[in-house]
């Protein structure tokens, strides 16, 4: 079996890495090509197109950032779309808008190509170690025919429902994040106003009702004062409003997403976009007149 591989993003370089450790042939494309010559150096086959990469592949996959990308190289000029063959398995497992899945899969239906949506959770450190959460929506038949690929790039795979409830689940998972990260930092920032050692706090509440893989994901690397970017602020932007809009259409109130999403873009505005999504904390610690960092940082 030949996949094609299409986005090697920070996200999608190393799910490509690992689908090729399993033994499996790739062709891959993407924009940039420092990006394709390093996955070609690992042992895949450069695709010249999207159209190029379909004609040659079994099943392809599209890791990408956003809807309108998605759009573009499935259904667009070159895209996937002109070069896939009928009975042949398109997964998208980029972060997109629910009811922008459900459009790609409507089209790729019509020409007889099956479609999951299956986007990932976990950030850039579960993408290297194959470990990431994956959410999918589609037939249960088309979803057996390619969980053991999937399982290669993470530690699980879970049909949530049709097409686009993979991403429906997806933003329900940004929103449980984001929360956390916002909780994470007022409390931090509260404790360190009031002198107390975060890192101790940390070591105190992990094991508690408040522990979650999020505080033991985030809490060292603020304490730290690390924000390199394992998920970027602007990416999880890109989610929160992909939920925010998603709620309006279907009359569902979030009103904490809402503010979440007004600390990040304040957090854009001051040139943090490209940031991990932890130094939400730097909106607190600024109006707090506070840092907070271990001791001895």
């Amino acid at each position: 079996m030949k996949i094609g591989f299409i986005g090697l993003g920070i996200m999608g370089k190393p799910m490509s890495k690992n689908l090729l450790k399993a033994g499996y042939k790739l062709v891959v494309y993407d924009i940039v090509q420092e990006a394709v010559k390093e996955v070609v150096a690992a042992g895949a086959e450069a695709g010249a197109s999207p159209k190029d990469v379909a004609s040659k592949t079994d099943i392809v996959i599209t890791m990408l950032p956003n809807s309108p990308h998605v759009k573009t190289v499935i259904l667009g000029k070159d895209g996937v779309i002109e070069g896939v063959q009928k009975g042949k398995i398109v997964v998208d497992m980029s972060s997109i808008a629910p009811a922008v899945s459900q459009e790609v899969g409507k089209a790729l239906a019509e020409k007889g190509v099956e479609f999951l949506d299956a986007p990932v959770s976990g950030g850039e450190p579960k993408a290297i170690d194959g470990t990431l959460a994956i959410m999918v929506g589609g037939k249960e038949e088309v979803f057996n025919k390619v969980k053991d690929i999937l399982l290669k790039m993470g530690s699980s795979a879970v049909l949530c429902g049709d097409i686009g409830a993979g991403n429906v689940t997806k933003l329900a998972n940004q929103v449980i994040v984001a929360l956390n990260i916002a909780a994470m930092s007022e409390a931090y920032v509260l404790a360190t106003k009031a002198g107390v050692d975060p890192a101790k706090v940390f070591d105190a509440i992990k094991g508690g009702l408040a522990g979650s893989t999020v505080l033991n994901a985030k809490s060292p690397m603020v304490l730290e004062g690390n924000y390199k970017p394992g998920f970027r602020i602007e990416l999880h932007i890109k989610d929160l409003q992909n939920a925010l809009d998603t709620a309006h259409d279907i009359g569902v109130p979030v009103p904490l997403t809402s503010v979440v999403m007004e600390i990040f873009q304040a957090l854009k505005v001051e040139g943090k976009a490209k940031e991990d999504h932890c130094g939400i904390i730097q909106f607190y610690e600024k109006l707090a007149g506070v840092k907070v960092r271990k001791k001895g940082v």
